[in-house]
């Protein structure tokens, strides 16, 4: 089933009237616009153009049968395809630089047969959804704003192969996507990656005897929790925190020896410091975990 990118929200919500209702397993494919929804259409179109309102759609929400608050939605991405052109922006106070732009400045990337074309450059694209997510148990959030939800988390491991694990907050979880890159660096520093539309297909299922708190994601190499606060430092707290207690229940370590594990084998990493809350990830190598016999999927 394809959800078409006419059907979009622009925050998380438990009021959100979904467009589709699926019985899971489902697969399915949802088609995106970029962050810009189709706003910027040449480099003359900056963000000084923008109708902000319309910033970072994210199509559907879809809603899932018998899905309920404390279960974990599992949703396996197997392609991402991207359209050309791709969209940088830099702006004025916005991103770790935006104190030293002057003028806004728009560049377009062609993207052709697996490469993103951008200053001068012939660069391998890494195609990764920038915004998953349900719905939050209260209030509405932003697309733009990452959390327990999922949301504009922008993690370079949520592509093609990976799985990602959510925590539904209310009935039905209301899943919704979008935000795509075609190429984008851990931190997406200048606020934009390289913005593409395009569509997405997975398969969705509820893991079963999964508790979590924020969200997971299982990659061919990497198992990462994801979680986003005010400061990087809280992120990285409570993405550790809850590494340590999966590591636990996983393989009975001691909390002080899950922290000597992580301390020895965990690999704290950067998704994005540019939005309204900051995203980090501590990620183990599954090869590692492997060895332990502890479980690469759920």
């Amino acid at each position: 089933m394809k959800i078409t990118r006419d059907k979009v929200v622009y925050s998380m919500s438990a009021d959100n009237v979904p467009v589709f209702r699926i019985v899971l397993p489902a697969r399915l494919t949802f088609e995106t616009h970029d962050c810009f929804c189709g706003q910027v259409k040449s480099p003359a179109d900056t963000v000084a153009t923008l109708d902000f309102s319309r910033v970072n759609p994210a199509t559907g929400p879809v809603y899932l049968e018998d899905v309920r608050p404390g279960d974990v939605l599992a949703v396996h991405i197997s392609a991402i395809r991207v359209a050309s052109p791709g969209i940088m922006v830099a702006a004025p106070g916005a991103g770790v630089l935006g104190e030293a732009v002057a003028e806004p400045e728009t560049m377009m990337a062609e993207i052709s047969n697996g490469f993103v074309h951008l200053l001068g450059l012939a660069l391998p694209a890494a195609p990764m959804i920038g915004v998953i997510g349900v719905a939050p148990a209260g209030e509405a959030i932003p697309c733009g704003t990452p959390g327990p939800h999922g949301g504009n988390m922008d993690t370079g491991l949520i592509t093609a192969g990976s799985t990602v694990y959510l925590p539904v907050q209310v009935d039905g979880a209301l899943l919704a996507m979008g935000d795509l890159h075609a190429l984008m660096g851990d931190g997406e520093i200048m606020v934009s990656g390289v913005e593409v539309a395009g569509e997405v297909d997975v398969t969705v299922t509820k893991a079963a005897g999964v508790q979590l708190d924020n969200p997971l994601v299982v990659t061919p190499d990497w198992i990462a929790v994801i979680a986003s606060a005010l400061t990087l430092d809280e992120a990285v707290q409570t993405a550790t925190f809850q590494m340590a207690g999966l590591l636990q229940k996983w393989t009975g370590f001691s909390l002080n020896a899950a922290g000597m594990f992580l301390s020895a084998c965990g690999h704290v990493q950067v998704s994005q410091v540019v939005d309204p809350l900051k995203t980090a990830r501590m990620a183990i190598p599954r090869t590692i975990l492997k060895k332990l016999g502890v479980p690469l999927a759920f």
